[in-house]
């Protein structure tokens, strides 16, 4: 394996790690699950919910995904897509977070 395929699945867990933790911690603390629906919401809200979704966006994506299989019966393409814009989304962040690891052991 080449350092450049490990550096991606280190960044794919860590993103989508943190993507979780972020979801997690919203949903300690407001009592529901982040949802997409944050961005209608207008105004500084809506302004302020622009970051938490940018973090936790794999993790939405993937639980919507996984619930609207289980309950919807959503066909087995659609949830492919999904969990690749999901994991691109996840490497993004993850590699944003390495970067930002680098730069405080220098």
């Amino acid at each position: 394996m080449s350092p450049t395929q490990i550096d991606s699945f280190l960044a794919l867990g860590l993103g989508f790690a943190f993507a979780g933790f972020v979801a997690s911690l919203y949903a300690a603390w407001r009592d529901q699950p982040p949802s997409f629906n944050l961005l209608l919401v207008g105004g500084p809200t809506g302004l302020a919910a622009i970051p938490l979704l940018a973090a936790a966006g794999p993790a939405i994506i993937m639980r919507n995904t996984l619930r609207g299989r289980k309950y919807e019966r959503r066909k087995i393409h659609f949830v492919a897509v999904a969990t690749m814009i999901a994991s691109f989304w996840s490497i993004a962040i993850g590699y944003q977070l390495l970067k930002v690891m680098a730069g405080f052991g220098s």
